[in-house]
């Protein structure tokens, strides 16, 4: 059986208050419950991907705060059908929610749940990212619900992970010499001046390797990769990990992020492709059901 996307939704922070992880990522996670129609029960595993967080939250495991806020299982020993309900974090960059991806495949393929939740929100330290000029990421989360599907040829295929012979040209920390008494509300994310160049060529040739290792005939693929823009979420920023949601959902309602033409529904199959710091980049390749 096959790893499908059953629904996947997006969320941006209401301003009416600084931006929160638990907050974003719980909305996020339950717009994609709604649109699956299915309860927070039915949960059995909850991933949370996401890096920056307001205030530099370290502990404790965001993700077990974000299944608190959607509300599943919280009590395993009273409710324990039809899922007890486990969470943890799994930070990997960018790279987040395709590592997320590899572990659901292994959970539902042992049989160890039956559906699974992948959350990935970033928020600035500060609580705003429009207040950080230098800061280059959205305050916005993504979600994915994953279940498995009866028919074989649908779903997700093998992950793959890539590095780059080269030093990475990214990096996001606290820079204990300049943040003083901020140090809660900064963070400093530094790269270099063609990064975005870098990017897009490590990410073409990461697709091609994963293309040429699979048979995968990449004129009749969708590709999904690294967004530089979350204009399709409206939100001011990139979409860091929440990159491959807001990409899924774009291919999904048929429109190109690259250019203004209607998407071709021949397109039976996307390449998901993320690329963060390390250099390092993921592909997994995915066939919606019924097409």
């Amino acid at each position: 059986m096959g790893m499908i996307i059953t629904a996947a939704a997006t969320a941006l922070p209401d301003r009416a208050a600084p931006a929160s992880v638990v907050d974003l990522a719980g909305r996020a996670a339950r717009g994609a419950l709604a649109r699956a129609q299915v309860p927070a029960s039915s949960i059995g595993t909850l991933i949370n991907v996401g890096v920056y967080r307001e205030h530099n939250t370290f502990e404790p495991a965001m993700a077990a705060l974000v299944q608190k806020e959607v509300g599943i299982n919280l009590d395993y020993i009273a409710d324990p059908e039809p899922a007890a309900g486990f969470s943890f974090d799994l930070m990997n960059g960018a790279c987040g929610v395709l590592n997320a991806v590899q572990v659901g495949q292994a959970l539902l393929d042992t049989g160890s749940t039956e559906r699974l939740l992948i959350t990935a929100a970033d928020v600035h330290p500060g609580g705003d990212a429009r207040d950080d000029v230098d800061y280059p990421y959205a305050d916005l989360a993504g979600a994915f619900l994953l279940e498995r599907s009866a028919d074989p040829d649908a779903g997700f295929g093998p992950v793959r992970h890539y590095t780059a012979d080269r030093p990475t040209d990214v990096e996001g920390y606290l820079d204990t010499a300049t943040m003083g008494r901020h140090g809660r509300t900064a963070i400093t994310v530094r790269r270099e001046p063609d990064h975005a160049e870098r990017l897009a060529d490590f990410a073409a040739r990461a697709a091609a390797d994963y293309a040429r290792e699979f048979g995968i005939d990449l004129d009749e693929t969708l590709v999904i990769g690294p967004a530089t823009t979350s204009d399709g979420a409206g939100a001011q920023g990139e979409p860091h990990t929440a990159a491959p949601v807001l990409g899924y959902l774009t291919a999904m309602d048929g429109v190109r992020h690259d250019d203004d033409h209607p998407l071709d529904h021949a397109y039976d199959q996307f390449l998901f492709v993320s690329v963060g710091a390390g250099p390092s980049a993921a592909c997994a390749l995915y066939r919606p059901e019924g097409r």
